[in-house]
């Protein structure tokens, strides 16, 4: 089974994970609307998308960590006359240090990002989702499924992301729609940009690439699994917690993280 969309909404799309789910979704023949702040980037997606895979695209330059961001959203889908039956919550920043010497501001936009930002957008978007049979994807990590010292509120703001997701794909298990997490590993895009390329794992970096086929085998899957780890070392990493002590996983990801 290929899942395709109508009409597939995407957060942080201006590059990495954001740009290539959008590349695969028009090769399946999905209209976009394409979701970040940097418009010119997303204008610059947008018309090789329409050029090379016909497909509608429409770019909605957004502050997503704006409290209000989901009704603004909203509000500028109806003014278009767009409705979705796809969403993939994409967008999403991380920050790697004692959280004793964060930045409180920058703290504060990453949780309203990471988290209530998504949170509100699924609340938003969701009844169309499920009423269409349609598809959410949650963007979580590796790092989510257990303490990450040195990125302790990026790790806990995506174990937030992870058990909000499976929660939901419990919730729908009654339709036909596909509700999915997505975990994946150290990924070469922006995001190391921001917190550095030391923090990579043991199995150093996957490609954006290779996330997104993980993440479409498991969109297609007759299974439906609620959630998914990219990469078989983070796979493997990922089932620690459930069998060593919780002190134990601490410990190693304590010295991992240096």
């Amino acid at each position: 089974m290929t899942i395709s969309p109508r009409t597939v909404l995407i957060t942080g799309a201006s590059s990495g994970l954001g740009a290539e789910f959008a590349d695969r979704f028009a090769r399946r023949g999905s209209d976009l609307v394409l979701v970040a702040r940097r418009e010119d980037r997303l204008r610059e997606i947008a018309e090789r998308l329409t050029r090379d895979r016909g497909v509608r695209v429409d770019v909605i330059p957004l502050d997503l960590g704006q409290p209000n961001a989901s009704a603004l959203l909203r509000e500028r889908l109806d003014d278009a006359g767009i409705r979705i039956d796809g969403l993939i919550n994409n967008a999403g920043f991380g920050m790697h240090g004692p959280l004793a010497e964060a930045d409180p501001a920058r703290l504060d936009a990453m949780v309203q990002l990471n988290v209530a930002s998504l949170t509100s957008l699924t609340r938003e978007f969701l009844p169309d989702i499920l009423a269409a049979d349609g598809m959410l994807v949650n963007i979580a990590s590796a790092v989510a499924y257990q303490p990450f010292p040195t990125m302790a509120a990026y790790g806990a703001s995506k174990a937030y992301v992870l058990s909000f997701t499976e929660a939901i794909a419990y919730e729908a298990r009654g339709t036909n729609a596909r509700i999915l997490a997505v975990s994946p590993g150290t990924t070469r895009t922006e995001f190391f940009d921001v917190v550095g390329d030391e923090i990579a794992g043991p199995g150093g970096f996957q490609t954006a690439e290779q996330v997104v086929d993980r993440a479409l085998r498991a969109l297609d899957a007759r299974s439906r699994p609620a959630s998914v780890v990219t990469g078989w070392r983070n796979a493997v990493l990922a089932t620690l917690p459930g069998i060593l002590p919780r002190r134990a996983t601490l410990a190693i990801t304590g010295r991992m993280m240096g």
